[in-house]
């Protein structure tokens, strides 16, 4: 018994012929015969009732044909997988990123990947840490690039860091801290806050400067274009990394706010610690390892050009 036979089998009850079976598969209609005969031979039993036109499957045929439709299909499968492990011409491929990394280095790197590699279906979503963490261990997801705080010291995940997101203020043209000619932090919890789902850390460090024991968001969005929108229309201070409204910032539409009481101008704590996550102990699939390769090399293009802007800037 192999494979090949359970295909034929497989075939003979879908056309419910010899003749029209052996054409759908391409071979002459004697050979195909000998090879459910073979099959039959193997079990000790008919399989088919030739006594009936439509061909039936005998109670063992029957039992037979569902064995047969699962290895076949487990067969393929294995095939499939062993593809997308090994390939790049075919095959899907999905991960995910948080809102940091959605802003331009996920998109420039998917880009790119797909002038590299047309045949790969590929689906990313966009989420806080949390979730694709849960994504990555149901195997929804191969890896995840977001902050990696919380799964550095976990055995069961492997990190890979990369360029931190830097994090800072900002508010709406005309809003009311702008009338003042210096800010602490005591002004910025005047206000709401609205921010994308913050790392414990950032959550205390906030919590410290506030004076409360803990820190809780006014709206929290993972959306960053709508976070930009309810900023712009609203008195909320926003909280988010710079890397996304870089041009808005230029354009005037928003205005970075700083804080005379913050040890410098980058705000350390507020930083997304960005990195690769995948399960420890699986081996990725060749699109993922390419997709991975081509995130540190665009994340390597953009620090440069972030190097650069901050030297024009200072110059």
């Amino acid at each position: 018994m192999d494979l090949r036979q359970l295909r034929y089998f497989i075939a003979l009850l879908e056309h419910r012929s010899f003749v029209r079976a052996a054409d759908a598969i391409g071979i002459t209609q004697p050979a195909f015969s000998r090879s459910i005969q073979g099959l039959e031979q193997e079990f000790g039993c008919a399989l088919v009732d030739r006594g009936n036109k439509d061909l039936r499957p005998t109670p063992e045929g029957q039992v037979v044909l569902q064995h047969a439709l699962r290895l076949v299909q487990g067969a393929a499968n294995l095939s499939s997988e062993i593809d997308q492990m090994t390939k790049l011409d075919a095959g899907d491929l999905r991960f995910g990123c948080g809102p940091a990394p959605a802003a331009r280095l996920v998109p420039s790197a998917v880009a790119q990947f797909v002038k590299q590699h047309p045949r790969i279906s590929l689906s990313f979503e966009v989420d806080n840490w949390e979730k694709l963490g849960r994504s990555l261990s149901r195997d929804e997801i191969e890896f995840f690039i977001a902050d990696i705080t919380q799964f550095e010291a976990d055995p069961n995940f492997h990190t890979q860091a990369i360029t931190p997101r830097r994090g800072i203020y900002f508010c709406r043209p005309g809003h009311p801290l702008l009338d003042k000619d210096s800010l602490s932090t005591n002004d910025l919890f005047d206000y709401p806050v609205a921010t994308p789902k913050i790392p414990a850390r950032a959550r205390k460090y906030l919590a410290n400067l506030s004076g409360r024991t803990d820190f809780n968001p006014s709206v929290t969005c993972e959306h960053l274009p709508a976070l930009v929108d309810i900023v712009r229309n609203t008195d909320a201070i926003g909280i988010a990394t710079e890397e996304f409204f870089g041009q808005e910032l230029q354009r005037g539409e928003l205005v970075r706010l700083y804080f005379r009481n913050l040890p410098t101008n980058i705000d350390e704590s507020l930083q997304a610690r960005c990195g690769i996550v995948s399960r420890a102990g699986y081996r990725l699939s060749a699109a993922a390892r390419a997709m991975i390769a081509m995130i540190v090399e665009v994340d390597s293009e953009l620090g440069q050009e972030s190097l650069a802007y901050q030297a024009n800037a200072c110059a």
